[in-house]
């Protein structure tokens, strides 16, 4: 009877609770002379939970990272140049060309969305978990009230 007992609790599954709003953790992330790969595969994994003890991949986390200066972000090599980032309108002849160093003097947020997007999943999760990233070009940014914690990528 005892044994009967210890099979049945040993295959019981976590499933982690629902997230509340209360229990959201914000994350403050200089981006200033980063390497834009590695630090967009840090931030993705922070994204999804992965660093997180309870980790469910098909649950979203409860955590909000804000990135600041991202017009300081860099590139090794040549990718200065030579990056290119293609957009199409929608309309014929709507392709427009534009290389790393045009885009990050005219929208340097995009160039981080663009990287952090490519590595998180592709399906509603992954656009949940994009909606919590927060990116700003220079170092203020209005979410001062949530008091987010600074976190040091390296």
């Amino acid at each position: 009877m005892d044994e009967k007992k210890i099979v049945e609790n040993k295959n019981k599954t976590f499933v982690k609770k629902q997230l509340n709003h209360l229990d959201l953790k914000w994350y403050i992330i200089d981006a200033k002379q980063q390497n834009l790969g590695r630090f967009s595969s840090k931030i993705a994994y922070i994204l999804k939970g992965k660093n997180n003890p309870e980790y469910c991949p098909s649950q979203e986390s409860n955590i909000k990272i804000i990135i600041i200066n991202s017009k300081d972000i860099s590139v090794t090599g040549k990718k200065n140049k030579q990056k290119i980032y293609v957009t199409h309108s929608g309309r014929p002849g709507g392709l427009k060309k534009e290389t790393f160093h045009k885009l990050q003097d005219r929208i340097p947020n995009r160039i981080i969305e663009h990287a952090i997007r490519g590595m998180l999943p592709k399906n509603s999760l992954g656009r949940k978990l994009f909606k919590k990233l927060k990116i700003y070009s220079n170092h203020q940014h209005p979410h001062e009230a949530q008091k987010p914690i600074r976190l040091e990528i390296k």
